[in-house]
């Protein structure tokens, strides 16, 4: 059987779609969804409601994001604390917040936050940072003692994740496999074509292989500048020339 794992979406309906017709290409049976569905994006009620459409659907897994969350249970409270640290998203946020409507923000809600499951004999859990807390981050550089410390208590075989937008894989020492996916919407790696990881599982084995997808960034972007929060142009730059995580 063929696994697709998907993540941080943020709103991007051209990643998305183009993702999703690579992945009909590769004839996935599963597609996995670790979260981030629309945060400072394009078209983020356009996203939900794809979603929406299939959480009855049994291909799809889904769970939520920290950004998620943060858009559901938006307050004015979290919106003075996020812009301290970083203003660009405090104003994303803050519009997210205005223009997605109760029903979405009720399913992001109600999303579970982490998802054990099996697949063709292996034990997946799906975190969207990592198994001690959804906004933990698991890039390239972390030190390998470090995730295995995040990976205490865990059972599953194979531990999917996202969050950093920067795809990357380690092995542990107790022989469990931890990929992160990557990011479809707003991806930061130097070629910023929308990513996302397959997995190939047969006789309990597993193959893994994060793919590069191009899609229309320039229309993308457009849509982004034309939100006119503060910052939105920003934003709308960096899908295509990425350059920092965080504003």
């Amino acid at each position: 059987m063929k696994i697709a794992v998907i993540s941080d979406i943020h709103g991007n309906m051209e990643a998305l779609e183009a993702v999703m017709k690579d992945i009909a290409d590769r004839m996935c049976s599963r597609i996995f969804v670790l979260g981030d569905y629309a945060m400072a994006g394009p078209e983020p009620s356009e996203v939900i409601e794809y979603f929406m459409k299939r959480k009855e659907n049994p291909v799809f897994k889904m769970i939520q994001g920290n950004t998620d969350l943060m858009i559901a249970d938006y307050s004015e409270d979290l919106y003075n604390q996020l812009k301290g640290k970083a203003p660009v998203m405090a104003e994303a946020l803050k519009n997210d917040a205005e223009i997605i409507n109760p029903l979405e923000k009720e399913f992001l809600k109600n999303l579970p936050i982490q998802l054990e499951l099996t697949e063709g004999g292996v034990k997946f859990l799906l975190v969207h940072g990592s198994p001690r807390r959804n906004n933990e981050d698991i890039l390239p550089d972390t030190p390998l003692e470090e995730v295995e410390k995040m990976l205490e208590n865990v059972e599953a075989d194979i531990i999917l994740c996202g969050h950093t937008h920067i795809p990357c894989g380690f092995q542990t020492s107790k022989k469990k496999t931890v990929v992160n996916t990557g990011s479809i919407g707003r991806p930061f790696t130097p070629e910023p074509k929308a990513c996302y990881l397959t997995i190939s599982v047969e006789n309990k084995e597993c193959v893994f292989e994060h793919h590069f997808v191009e899609y229309n960034k320039e229309q993308a972007s457009d849509k982004l500048r034309k939100r006119q929060f503060n910052g939105a142009d920003k934003l709308a730059e960096m899908l295509l020339d990425p350059k920092t995580r965080h504003f």
